[in-house]
């Protein structure tokens, strides 16, 4: 056999296996998952929330709107029309369209210097952070200066400029005592951020999300369209679609915890978001 047959077959096989695994493992949690899980709010519930939270004019920053999760969160934001201010904190300025995008104010930072952009967090009630970057991107150190250092900064600013709610975007597993880098970045971002004392800290913690990234690796693409499929059957605790995620952000923020730090994890995102 020739050797680029022999090494075809060879990725082929590789794949196969790589999607049986994922396949039973997903299997399994779906069959320990809760059978009866709690009922999210009806929609005639959110509404009445959604009036409520309007009257008390709050204003509201969102950090990554470029990325995934964060461009459909400021949609969410500007289509429900909650906040009377909405800021967009980022690198650069984004091109926007539809009729909302005229409500947002863009501040352009320098995320190595952000304490030189402290007035661009002054002022808010509501603070979403959906920034991030992957390790394979940026390198080890690049990730972990923008998925700890600049968010721990922003939320800094964002409590000295008077913010009241710190919602974070985060990852299943997140630990910081993970021998995982990636893992343990985020479960220190999320103490980090925490020992803060904002009046709430809420913290996301989603599974695989269900997009089509622009710069997948062909194990990520795989793993998410074999749990895509999974998910179109049966929910699962590994996989939650982008969309669901930036819509629990949002419909959360009309809620009142019981604590001041909660930890959202995967269904409890999925129940809100659905």
């Amino acid at each position: 056999m020739p050797q680029t047959e022999r090494l075809g077959s060879g990725l082929g096989a590789a794949a196969g296996l790589v999607a049986v695994l994922v396949v039973v493992t997903a299997a399994v949690l779906v069959y320990l998952e809760d059978p009866d899980p709690d009922t999210p709010a009806s929609m005639g519930d959110v509404k009445a929330l959604e009036e409520n939270f309007r009257l008390q004019n709050k204003s509201c920053f969102i950090l990554g709107g470029s990325g995934e999760t964060g461009k459909l969160l400021l949609q969410e934001v500007l289509g429900r029309r909650l906040f009377s201010r909405v800021t967009l904190i980022g690198r650069r300025t984004l091109s926007l369209q539809g009729p909302e995008s005229g409500e947002l104010v863009q501040e352009v930072v320098d995320f190595e210097k952000l304490e030189e952009f402290a007035a661009a967090f002054q002022g808010h009630d509501v603070g979403y952070c959906c920034l991030g970057t992957t390790r394979a991107k940026s390198g080890a150190d690049g990730f972990v200066r923008v998925d700890h250092d600049y968010v721990l900064k922003a939320a800094e600013l964002a409590k000295a400029g008077g913010c009241q709610q710190f919602h974070l975007e985060s990852s299943r597993g997140a630990n910081k005592d993970s021998s995982f880098l990636y893992l343990r970045v985020k479960g220190q971002v999320e103490a980090d951020v925490g020992a803060l004392g904002f009046d709430r800290f809420s913290v996301y913690r989603p599974g695989v999300l269900l997009v089509d990234r622009a710069e997948s690796r062909p194990g990520e693409w795989l793993s998410r369209k074999v749990l895509g499929a999974l998910r179109a059957v049966a929910p699962t605790s590994m996989a939650i679609p982008i969309q669901t995620v930036g819509r629990a952000m949002v419909t959360n923020t009309l809620l009142q915890p019981e604590a001041k730090t909660e930890i959202l994890e995967n269904n409890d995102i999925s129940r809100l978001g659905g």
